[in-house]
């Protein structure tokens, strides 16, 4: 069973980082004040909707509509609805990292209400997402369009947060090498995935499918982060991070959901490292100064650079620059001089003679990302 951590014992546990990969009961805003600043790298929050629903739904032959009808769902007003928006917002705030995201999911019932919340508050919203359900619920007494999608906000913690994690080539490779757009195509979660209790009834009426919370975890976050999800339910979220290599905390009040999400989390089998390495472009590798390749030893002062049909040569200089022929500098400038270019990518323009081949120096830069690598 995965661990359930009291808030109790959440705020006097001594011990760092005893929260993680596991589930707090209690209330979100108290938890989330437990916890420390800046400690979690995304949040993925799905709070009550607020539904206010009038009364029983049935359908044209009259069977009834299991609907949301909770007490968790119910609020005297939408103005509780907004303080309760706004305080765990803040919350939630103090606890993410300055580079980390938080995804809110909502109906049309919310989702505006919140992000009004989210803006006031001075987050930054990147995307709204629409989760088009594949199987919506059809609209019974045929009033109103049927409701056939939810929304999802993408915000960073303000409009200068720049480096958050954005797996921008993974999510294009994964999209048949085209952009990946803001519709996002599900079904409802439904059959083997769909937790029930002994009576056949739904353990959680609002369980998210796991493939909708594998493309959040996938595109916003990388192996080893921390996500948070303060309205915990079913567990969808720790299924997913546990599954995807990330570690994972939630937050519940609710004893069944709480036991039911622990049960199904245990059964995780976290993939292995090789099915977990995350697709980067070359602006998301760790930038190698061409400097490095002699503090290295890699490359040597004195050593004589060409390019790949020995046409031009440079010396290269202890200072981490090249000369040729009473010019010097960089060796991306260098390379367009001698070229008569105004630019040039001195990576793949200069080469080194490895005693059998001649080979582009960035061959050397790939060794040295590799030993950082090898190093975190």
């Amino acid at each position: 069973m995965a661990s359930v951590f009291p808030l109790a014992d959440l705020k006097t546990s001594a011990t760092p980082g005893s929260w993680i990969d596991t589930i707090i009961k209690g209330d979100c805003v108290a938890a989330l004040e437990a916890l420390p600043t800046n400690s979690v790298d995304v949040i993925f929050a799905d709070p009550p909707y607020n539904l206010q629903l009038g009364g029983t739904l049935h359908r044209p032959d009259q069977s009834l509509v299991d609907a949301v009808d909770d007490a968790w769902d119910h609020f005297a007003s939408f103005e509780a609805y907004d303080a309760f928006t706004r305080a765990w917002l803040l919350a939630c705030r103090r606890v993410l990292k300055p580079t980390g995201t938080i995804w809110i999911i909502g109906s049309y019932h919310n989702i505006f209400r919140v992000g009004a919340t989210l803006q006031d508050l001075n987050f930054w919203i990147l995307n709204d997402i629409i989760w088009r359900k594949t199987n919506p619920m059809p609209n019974f007494k045929g009033r109103r369009f049927q409701n056939a999608h939810e929304t999802m906000i993408w915000a960073s913690p303000d409009a200068k947060a720049k480096s958050y994690t954005f797996n921008y080539d993974a999510m294009k490779a994964a999209n048949d090498d085209v952009q990946m757009r803001s519709d996002w195509l599900f079904p409802i979660c439904s059959g083997g995935e769909r937790l029930k209790g002994d009576d056949g009834k739904k353990v959680h009426p609002t369980q998210k499918p796991e493939a909708l919370l594998a493309r959040v975890i996938m595109a916003s976050s990388k192996p080893g982060d921390i996500i948070l999800d303060p309205f915990f339910g079913s567990g969808t979220t720790g299924a997913v991070a546990k599954r995807l290599g990330r570690h994972f905390v939630g937050i519940e009040r609710e004893q069944d959901y709480i036991d039911a999400a622990s049960a199904r989390i245990a059964a995780v089998e976290p993939l292995g490292k090789a099915e977990l390495t995350v697709m980067t472009g070359k602006k998301q590798e760790v930038r190698v100064a061409f400097n490095a390749l002699l503090e290295s030893g890699l490359i040597k002062p004195g050593q004589v650079l060409t390019d790949a049909r020995r046409r031009y040569s440079a010396i290269v200089r202890a200072d981490g620059t090249v000369a040729s022929g009473g010019e010097a500098g960089s060796i991306h400038r260098l390379g367009a001089k001698v070229q008569g270019l105004d630019a040039c990518n001195g990576w793949t323009f200069w080469h080194f003679d490895d005693g059998q081949s001649l080979r582009p120096i960035d061959d050397l830069r790939s060794v040295i990302r590799s030993d950082l690598a090898k190093a975190e």
